[in-house]
């Protein structure tokens, strides 16, 4: 069961549509976020969903930049007392290609700082993951990867995969998400809508 969703990004106009702010893309394209009034809270923008399914869901966009994510994301989770195992975070992923989502439950960092932040403030790796593939650049400056914007092509797909991972969100939220660990695990959408 997911109580908590939050997504990893930067804060402020400069990052908006950077590869390190997929998540929040994502959560922008959302239908069931549409109606619902963002305010801020706990170091970020905090939404309450209600009537979704018969428990309360929270959202949370940190803004305390991408490294200190977690200072954000605890200050949540303390507040409404929900465990790790009941936070999703959302994220962009070097590992995964574009075009591919995947969701995981713990395990290594992969060297994500946001992540690494969100650890150290619950004090484990158990929590939920859907990751969103941005692929790893052929050079070595990283953080001018993460933080540069998406190519057309890429923003082409964003468009395409947003529609079928917003169903898997809904479906994680209403359902046990362990149902769909063998499904999507490195899903490459964009092979499924050629």
């Amino acid at each position: 069961m997911i109580t908590l969703v939050a997504f990893l990004g930067n804060y402020g106009r400069e990052y908006e549509r950077t590869r390190h702010n997929v998540a929040w893309l994502f959560a922008d394209s959302l239908d069931i976020l549409r109606p619902v009034h963002w305010q801020k809270k706990f170091k970020g923008q905090f939404a309450v969903l209600d009537g979704f399914v018969s428990r309360r869901l929270y959202f949370l966009k940190p803004e305390t930049y991408m490294n200190l994510s977690g200072e954000s994301i605890g200050e949540t989770a303390r507040f409404y007392k929900i465990p790790p195992e009941q936070i999703l975070i959302v994220h962009d992923e070097l590992e995964l290609s574009p075009g591919t989502v995947s969701l995981k439950k713990g395990g290594g960092l992969g060297g994500h700082n946001g992540l690494r932040s969100v650890k150290t403030v619950l004090g484990t790796p158990d929590f939920w993951r859907l990751r969103f593939g941005i692929g790893r650049p052929s050079h070595s400056d990283i953080a001018g990867y993460v933080l540069s914007g998406f190519s057309p092509e890429e923003n082409s797909i964003l468009t395409q995969i947003f529609p079928p991972a917003a169903e898997l969100l809904c479906n994680i939220l209403t359902g046990d998400p362990e149902n769909y660990l063998p499904i999507w695990n490195k899903k490459n959408l964009l092979s499924q809508l050629i």
